[in-house]
């Protein structure tokens, strides 16, 4: 069924139709009411994706966020859908789920659907499929990690800032065995966090505190953070760390549950940070700890530079970079046995 059955029921030609359907201040109001009474007894629905290929234009863009499951992201989805329907454009979402091949299969599927602009929450080794769809004429916004260059537009998060804040709030509250559970190979913001907290240790050193980091390795998951709080409730209590800063919220939830399944007190015993500031931090059972990312405005800013760029307009800034805020609540404190200026 198409607009030649509407327009001979209709009794009207195709381009009467085809008027009614993208130019209707161009048809008469009879005209008009007999094409739509057509297309309501047809059920007609129009080939949109096939008409924007023929005209060789696209009012939609794709966003490939990295892990659904992570709130962080679904929150900058939602500024993304914000921002670009008040633009009047339309959005497809999909996830890699951190899979780099289930990846390059959406961002091939993206540029073959001739999507006007791609927003993208990468996989660390997603650099040479994103180049061929830049090359390509489609633009891109990369989110999550920091880029450079007058062609290319980015937004991501002062992360080495956000990690080195949340080890110099444990650090002054007096703690000196330090633990940072995730895997840095995982994503270059994780990189980035692990080495804010590597200088904010390196700092109090050089200042003459004794301070120690271990590194615990660990997927970016609820499970994954539960089997690290396993391993650390089953440590003697000299050995154990008595903070831990976690890569994002969701390993420190985990953590969270198997410390206080295994009788420790958090903060009494360990104290705990999150990174990401997702809504369930304040809604724990011990409200967490965390480095609030701004991930709506991040969604919006992202999508803004993106139809910025798609209307001909100039974005102010084509790589933007924002600050992240140290949010404290009841899972930090000051370890049992501290005494000030130790």
């Amino acid at each position: 069924m198409g607009i030649k059955d509407v327009a001979r029921l209709a009794g009207v030609s195709q381009g009467t139709v085809s008027h009614v359907l993208n130019h209707p201040d161009r048809v008469s109001p009879g005209k008009t009411a007999a094409v739509e009474a057509a297309i309501a007894q047809l059920g007609f629905v129009r080939n949109e994706p096939a008409r924007q290929l023929r005209a060789g234009y696209s009012n939609t863009v794709g966003l490939l966020l990295l892990d659904a499951w992570n709130p962080g992201f679904m929150d900058l989805a939602r500024g993304v859908e914000d921002a670009t329907a008040e633009r009047g454009w339309t959005v497809l979402i999909s996830n890699s789920g951190r899979d780099i091949s289930r990846e390059k299969t959406y961002l091939r599927l993206f540029a073959e659907g001739r999507v006007a602009g791609l927003i993208v929450i990468p996989h660390d080794e997603s650099a040479d499929g994103l180049h061929r769809i830049r090359t390509g004429g489609i633009p891109v916004v990369v989110v999550d990690r920091a880029e450079s260059g007058e062609h290319r537009l980015s937004v991501a998060v002062d992360d080495v800032t956000g990690g080195r804040d949340a080890a110099r709030h444990l650090i002054e509250l007096g703690h000196r065995h330090l633990a940072f559970v995730g895997d840095e190979l995982t994503a270059a913001p994780v990189h980035d966090r692990l080495a804010g907290v590597r200088r904010a240790v390196d700092e109090a050193v050089g200042e003459g505190l004794d301070v120690r980091l271990e590194v615990i390795p660990a997927e970016l998951t609820v499970e994954a953070g539960r089997e690290v709080g396993e391993r650390l409730a089953k440590l003697p209590a000299k050995r154990r760390p008595t903070a831990v800063s976690a890569a994002i919220d969701l390993l420190a939830f985990g953590v969270l549950q198997s410390l206080l399944s295994h009788g420790l007190r958090v903060p009494d015993d360990v104290s705990l940070m999150g990174y990401d500031d997702i809504p369930f931090a304040r809604q724990l059972s011990v409200s967490l700890t965390s480095v609030r990312r701004p991930h709506y405005e991040m969604g919006t800013t992202a999508a803004h530079l993106l139809t910025d760029v798609l209307t001909g307009a100039t974005p102010q800034d084509r790589h933007v970079v924002f600050e992240p805020e140290l949010v404290v609540r009841a899972s930090t404190a000051g370890p049992a046995d501290y005494k000030e200026g130790t």
